[in-house]
């Protein structure tokens, strides 16, 4: 049964930086499991802020942190070529460093919350964010990582010579990573690769494969939105949250 929230704009404090990140929070009393949003190329946009809000409902703390506070502050963008364009310029200017910087200084402001549990924290991103959470997984704190159609992770890494693939070793909870087959953005081997790294490594987890479903499947505001994808994906998520969190 999905709980009363609210939810509201705040700032969360990491060195120097103020970032703004999107904040929903059951209003009954209590304290929960909380999970970290990580946006994809287009900022904390509806699409994310409606996510953060899904999961509040679902009896979660949960918070979307603006990964892009250093490049462009208050950037939300919609899916034109344009907002693509512009999106992928802010990507190209992020640094590994500093977005795990980010990411922990997230969870290191959950815990200052009195809903949150003093427990592990679950991590859910979408596009460049899919990538972003596949870096987090090897933060001490995140127990549990959902990481949707996460591109270049076997390829590429945010201002690093090699591939965010090569730290999978160092993640520390469970992964579980949503991709469409018919996405163009990540080939099929590079999904495969990402699968035998995994077991290589004995991390946990669970590759998930929608057949016929795109890049932004999970997105209702997207062309490539896949209805039924994404209902199976949103009940796996939320399995692999109520296990592990």
């Amino acid at each position: 049964m999905e709980v009363a929230i609210s939810s509201d704009w705040i700032k969360v404090p990491n060195q120097e930086l103020e970032m703004d990140a999107y904040l929903a929070i059951p209003e009954a009393s209590g304290t929960y499991s909380a999970v970290v949003v990580i946006q994809e190329i287009f900022g904390v946009n509806e699409h994310i802020r409606d996510v953060t809000r899904r999961l509040a409902r679902e009896g979660y703390v949960a918070i979307a942190p603006a990964i892009y506070q250093r490049q462009a502050p208050e950037f939300e963008a919609g899916y034109t070529d344009d907002d693509m364009k512009l999106g992928r310029k802010y990507k190209e200017q992020t640094q590994v460093s500093e977005l795990l910087s980010d990411v922990q200084a997230t969870i290191k402001y959950l815990y200052t919350l009195p809903e949150v549990k003093q427990s592990g924290v679950g991590t859910i991103g979408f596009c460049f964010g899919g990538h972003v959470v596949y870096l987090a997984a090897t933060l001490k704190d995140v127990a549990a990582t959902a990481s949707f159609y996460g591109a270049q992770i076997a390829t590429w890494c945010p201002g690093e010579d090699e591939p965010t693939i090569n730290i999978t070793k160092d993640i520390q909870g469970t992964v579980y990573a949503f991709f469409g087959t018919e996405d163009p953005l990540i080939p099929n081997e590079q999904t495969e690769q990402i699968e035998a790294e995994l077991k290589k490594q004995n991390i946990p987890h669970q590759i998930f494969r929608y057949e016929g479903a795109t890049h932004g499947f999970m997105c209702a505001r997207r062309e490539s939105y896949s209805p039924d994808a994404a209902k199976d994906a949103w009940k796996k998520v939320l399995d692999l949250f109520s296990q592990k969190l």
